[in-house]
């Protein structure tokens, strides 16, 4: 995208009433040369997430992109300069039950593919995911040297939709970028995911649940962080084509996390730890965010000052 102050962008946000999608949302529409339009079929979603609906500069189209009647008259009305395909079935538990839904996000990544290439999108982004890695077979795990093992349906659609984007790219010669999401949280976020859910409890004084032994590390990447990157990278044409670990690289085990977020609502909740996950549950996560960094151009938020920030 052209990044001149006269410029405007059109941007279409798949699946943007979600956390990172909504929060996305709300940054690039706070700015008046952006136009920016939101689909999600809110199955996960939520309309709290996204901009005030008097925000001129924005829309909510409830549609889903699984579903090709749905998008291409969106996309063909619009003629987006930017389209970001966040939309898809999330959260562990809820891939595992789900596994034949989580194979229905490949229609939504050949219907955002097919329609930006026949509508003149000028670059898509495509979240993927940390899952996409597996057990690590190297520390940190780097975009290009890791290799792609896990057996989740949930991992192999984010990998399979990486090879999309490629491909996409190879013969079409489309732009795209490749966003490999690590725990991203913030505000927006739902008791889904790991924070919010101790959160949750500790504010209820409620017993803290843990599977296995705790000793399982994440790194956990403040949503400021990731909006940050992700503005430099639309408004940098040369990062077209990168693929690029999001997240943290501070690895805090989950009973440290934990013990952290008890301390710090000051909560009198147990921790309780309970049988490992079957499967879903990876011992270690780090990326390298050698590009992140450079992109970023700032130090990363740290876990206690995003933890302050939220509560």
């Amino acid at each position: 995208m052209p990044d001149t102050p006269t410029a405007r962008r059109k941007i279409l946000i798949t699946g943007g009433a979600g956390n990172v999608g909504g929060s996305l949302a709300c940054r690039l529409a706070a700015s008046p040369r952006n136009d920016v339009v939101v689909v999600d079929n809110l199955v996960t979603g939520s309309m709290q997430k996204l901009p005030p609906p008097s925000t001129p500069n924005f829309r909510f189209i409830k549609a889903d992109v699984n579903d090709l009647n749905d998008l291409s008259p969106i996309m063909t009305a619009h003629q987006f300069d930017a389209v970001f395909h966040y939309a898809a079935l999330v959260g562990v538990q809820r891939t595992l039950a789900n596994p034949v839904a989580v194979l229905r996000d490949i229609d939504g990544i050949r219907n955002v593919l097919l329609l930006a290439k026949n509508t003149g999108v000028r670059r898509v982004f495509y979240a993927s995911s940390s899952e996409v890695y597996g057990e690590p077979v190297e520390l940190p795990q780097h975009e290009q040297t890791t290799p792609l093992n896990s057996r989740l349906p949930y991992a192999i659609i984010k990998n399979l939709g990486e090879s999309y984007f490629r491909a996409y790219h190879q013969e079409f010669g489309l732009p795209f970028n490749v966003f490999r999401f690590f725990n991203t949280y913030g505000p927006k976020q739902t008791t889904d995911f790991v924070i919010p859910k101790f959160i949750e409890a500790a504010r209820a004084n409620q017993d803290i649940t843990i599977y296995g032994d705790g000793s399982q590390t994440r790194t956990f990447c403040y949503i400021d962080d990731n909006l940050d990157t992700t503005e430099e990278v639309l408004a940098d044409e040369s990062l077209a084509g990168e693929t690029i670990n999001i997240g943290s690289d501070v690895e805090v085990t989950v009973l440290e996390l934990a013990q952290r977020i008890v301390e710090a609502v000051g909560s009198r909740s147990q921790i309780v730890h309970v049988d490992p996950l079957a499967e879903g549950d990876m011992t270690r996560r780090c990326p390298d965010i050698t590009k992140m960094k450079r992109i970023l151009g700032r130090p990363l938020t740290p876990l206690d000052q995003g933890l302050s920030k939220i509560l």
